[in-house]
């Protein structure tokens, strides 16, 4: 079972506060959409793992490939 929809809605990066999306593309993450930022979170037995010192920062070319997957509705 995915991460639902509605927690999606009222989750945010914890490092920057930014809007944040389920990205799935090789695996299950949460992706901040703060350019700045660029945190991942992982997503482990479909809860948000939303911890700082746990997440990932993309290098800018990961990032720009991650938002690309980013959902319409939420662009």
């Amino acid at each position: 079972m995915p991460v639902s929809p509605d927690l999606l809605d009222i989750l945010a990066c914890p490092s920057c506060k930014s809007e944040v999306f389920l990205d799935t593309a090789g695996g299950e993450f949460i992706q901040c959409v703060n350019p700045e930022c660029r945190r991942r979170f992982d997503v482990r037995e479909d809860i948000p793992v939303m911890l700082i010192d746990e997440s990932t920062v993309l290098e800018p070319v990961e990032f720009e490939a991650a938002l690309s997957r980013r959902p319409s509705a939420q662009a």
